[in-house]
């Protein structure tokens, strides 16, 4: 098994589920766990500066090597796995030289994983290949791209050959809860330009995502006691209910949506007779798009209310993060560097835009220029989730192939 098979395999038996009900940060203080490892082993590998701070960041230096003034590189991922999918007593199971036969999970054997449902693992046949046992996810997002960092680490601390200018690593905890990136000290962080290893398929590289906003619909019914109600009582959960029937059925909703097209979802819902809420995301690639969406909602929200004149509402937006390409396109060195490294180690790069964001959305837009790499993290959150150890390393292969053109650069 090479070393970055026994380093993912070590670091997703570590839960570290972040929680979207906390209001703590981190969000779990287990999270913490593998922060704490990670720092003793850049400690042990001779980074000396590693350390973990108050709100579980991992922040290290590996120092210029490079007789030239670089800009600096910190590469970034986060340590916490999604809520969606159990992560507890993650069991994960080394599968060597596939050969694309199903990949039955031992601990739930109604579990299967196929080429017909994950096409990809048609393109890792002779790859070794590394899944949960069926009742957890396996946490390769992004414990995969934790893994490449520390194994890059690992080879340019024993690799003065490999010419570099400074190198930040930055661990963040909450990313799967949309809060990553919160806490982050950008002046101890220092850095002038940013990669996140959190992205999909061999080759894939990502630099730009949804714009994305929040919208929280508080509706305010009239309470009175059930016995006596008649006249009295507007059910602030019957509102909520005919408000979520009204949403169109056949656009605007992520299930009926592709490449480029937005959507409004409802995400969480709950409330009693007299208060309700309706939460949701609201997404789309042009950050424009966002405010003609609120506008719908809100208006299908009125429409609704006209039938209860009693009841009331609130329409709460709250920006989440933004198209991390409006700030990359003022960089295109940061994007060409990486699509030459890609190349250089024999890849087709792939550029499809994010569904979703990452860390670097919001860095990007916090003076970090940060688009995002492949690890291989495939079937996210679920317990299918699998990873190829070959696109691990390649990954690898790929950092080391740009801090070098970087440093050529100049």
């Amino acid at each position: 098994m090479s070393p970055i098979a026994e380093r993912l395999m070590r670091y997703v038996s570590i839960d570290t589920q972040s929680d979207p009900e906390s209001e703590s940060f981190p969000s779990t203080e287990k999270q913490k766990d593998l922060s704490r490892l990670l720092v003793a082993e850049l400690l042990q590998m001779g980074v000396s500066d590693a350390h973990i701070d108050e709100w579980g960041y991992v922040y290290a230096t590996i120092p210029s090597n490079s007789t030239k003034r670089l800009p600096v590189i910190c590469f970034c991922s986060h340590v916490d796995t999604a809520p969606d999918c159990s992560g507890s007593n993650v069991r994960p199971i080394f599968h060597q030289n596939y050969q694309g036969q199903a990949i039955i999970l031992p601990d739930d054997p109604t579990q299967v994983i196929t080429t017909a449902e994950h096409p990809y693992l048609l393109e890792k046949i002779g790859d070794d290949i590394i899944t949960a046992s069926g009742l957890t996810l396996l946490g390769a997002d992004d414990k995969a791209g934790v893994s490449v960092i520390m194994e890059l680490a690992k080879r340019l601390m024993n690799s003065p050959a490999i010419v570099h200018g400074d190198v930040r690593i930055l661990f963040t905890p909450d990313e799967e809860v949309g809060r990553g990136v919160e806490h982050v000290d950008m002046n101890k962080l220092a850095a002038d330009v940013g990669y996140t290893l959190d992205g999909g398929e061999l080759g894939s590289f990502e630099f730009e995502t949804f714009s994305a906003d929040g919208v929280e619909v508080i509706i305010h019914g009239v309470s009175a006691h059930p016995g006596t109600a008649k006249g009295k009582m507007v059910n602030a959960i019957k509102i909520a209910s005919a408000f979520v029937a009204a949403l169109p059925k056949d656009e605007m909703a992520p299930e009926l949506t592709e490449g480029r097209e937005g959507f409004f979802h409802p995400t969480d819902i709950k409330g009693g007779a007299e208060t309700a809420s309706v939460k949701f995301i609201i997404r789309d690639f042009n950050t424009a798009k966002l405010a003609e969406y609120e506008l719908k909602l809100e208006s299908i929200l009125r429409d609704v209310m006209q039938a209860y004149p009693l009841a009331s509402y609130e329409f709460k937006i709250k920006e989440q993060y933004r198209n991390m390409r409006e700030v990359l396109d003022l960089y295109p060195e940061v994007t060409q560097h990486a699509l030459k490294a890609i190349e250089q180690c024999g890849l087709i790069p792939k550029t499809e835009p994010v569904r979703g964001g990452t860390d670097g959305s919001r860095l990007s837009f916090m003076g970090l220029p940060c688009p995002n790499i492949f690890t291989g993290e495939m079937a996210l959150h679920s317990k299918h989730e699998f990873v190829s150890v070959q696109d691990m390393e390649k990954s690898v292969e790929v950092l080391v192939r740009l801090l070098q053109n970087w440093e050529a650069s100049v």
